[in-house]
């Protein structure tokens, strides 16, 4: 017997309701402004679980304030970039002078031949190219990202590392602390840019509750920034409207005499 000739019968509990299966949402791009007025297109991926397929707030912003701080922040460093998305940030700091960019996100096939493919389709960048993309779980042995270092950096690590909207997965602080530590280079002059906005602003208090892991793992913490955006990224949430718009600016340094990490 066809489920047509049963209407209504057994059969139709196996046919999904119209609508049930969302159609996937295709890779999108999307522009970004330097302040020397050149034009970034980047690829997006489609919808992704991982949230790869936006550009955040945070991403826009620590952009703008590495390029505000080229001199001191980017020129002859070398940076790495955590959970980067489309990896704006990074492209910023390849463009404007790093010695070497290696810019990671979970290791999701999809992300990072995406990633690879911003860096690729990115004419602005020097030649040769000063930016890689790996994937990269937080907390793990970080030997295959530093094996892009010159032979003077590979032990001592980075000079720069760029946090940008990832406070929200508090589950994983320990492990993104984690990764600060055993990538970081352990001078005075070295730095993690921790940014963020409190898309859900009754959690702020755990957003935040990184920073205390941070000072007791051995850093100073300084908030550097507070810019408040023309408009929510997400519409439909719900929460202080002006926490939603703000992105919130951190520079984590080691405190003096800190331990060493392993």
């Amino acid at each position: 017997m066809s489920k047509s000739s049963n209407a209504g019968g057994i059969g139709d509990l196996f046919q999904e309701p119209e609508g049930y299966f969302q159609k996937e949402k295709e890779p999108t791009q999307v522009q970004h402004r330097t302040l020397d007025g050149q034009t970034l297109t980047l690829h997006l991926v489609g919808q992704n679980p991982l949230w790869g397929h936006l550009l955040w707030q945070a991403g826009r912003i620590i952009s703008d304030y590495l390029e505000e701080h080229k001199q001191s922040l980017i020129h002859g460093k070398t940076v790495l970039e955590l959970g980067a998305g489309a990896g704006l940030p990074s492209l910023i700091t390849a463009i404007n002078g790093a010695k070497q960019v290696i810019v990671t996100d979970y290791p999701d096939a999809e992300l990072i031949e995406n990633l690879r493919l911003n860096i690729k389709d990115c004419s602005l960048l020097p030649q040769p190219v000063n930016i890689h993309a790996e994937g990269y779980l937080w907390g793990a042995d970080p030997s295959s990202l530093r094996a892009y270092l010159p032979p003077a950096d590979k032990e001592a690590g980075f000079d720069l590392l760029i946090l940008a909207d990832l406070l929200f997965n508090h589950s994983e602080h320990s492990k993104l602390l984690l990764s600060i530590q055993r990538t970081l280079k352990k001078d005075a002059d070295s730095q993690a840019l921790v940014f963020f906005t409190p898309y859900r602003p009754w959690l702020l208090e755990k957003d935040l509750a990184f920073f205390d892991l941070a000072r007791d793992g051995g850093f100073q913490v300084e908030k550097i920034l507070e810019t408040v955006m023309d408009k929510v990224m997400f519409e439909e949430d719900r929460g202080d409207e002006l926490l939603r718009r703000t992105v919130f600016g951190y520079r984590l340094r080691l405190v003096e005499d800190s331990l060493s990490f392993s």
